[in-house]
């Protein structure tokens, strides 16, 4: 019978450990590697402020996607965030997307009222009712100095 050498059994054991953490970065960094099953939204706000590109998108507290791109309409004069949603997730035509922050000064993220109407959006359309986010820092300056009665 034949003996394997040592160093053909530790090559083996360096090539599952490299595919291993390879498979474990790609899972725990919630990247997909072919794209995965999501559809384009759109939502147009008076102001983003603090919104990152791959900031999460929410409904009902558990994260249905993320923020895919934020850009600028300068003839209308609003922010446009696109966002990427899970294809399993329907969002319907009276839909509310907000800006929210998690915790007292944490990161921004767009949380979905989902809506009760019975069409669904398509996708690629733009969710028409949004909220912009609350500016804590001018809150504070008005209670501060006196500007909120």
């Amino acid at each position: 019978m034949r003996k394997i050498p040592t160093e053909t059994v530790v090559g083996i054991f360096v090539v599952i450990g490299l595919l291993s953490v390879g498979y474990m970065t790609l899972k725990l960094g919630k990247l997909d590697l072919i794209g995965g099953k999501y559809y384009n939204l759109k939502a147009h706000f008076s102001s983003i402020t603090g919104l990152k590109p791959g900031a999460p998108v929410t409904m009902l507290g558990i994260q249905i996607g993320q923020v895919k791109e934020l850009t600028m309409d300068q003839e209308d004069q609003v922010a446009i965030v696109e966002m990427k949603i899970r294809s399993d997730i329907k969002i319907y035509q009276d839909a509310i997307a907000a800006i929210k922050t998690s915790g007292l000064i944490g990161d921004r993220y767009i949380n979905i009222d989902a809506g009760g109407s019975e069409d669904v959006m398509a996708p690629g359309t733009t969710i028409r009712d949004t909220v912009p986010p609350v500016d804590i820092e001018e809150l504070i300056s008005k209670f501060v100095f006196g500007g909120i009665k």
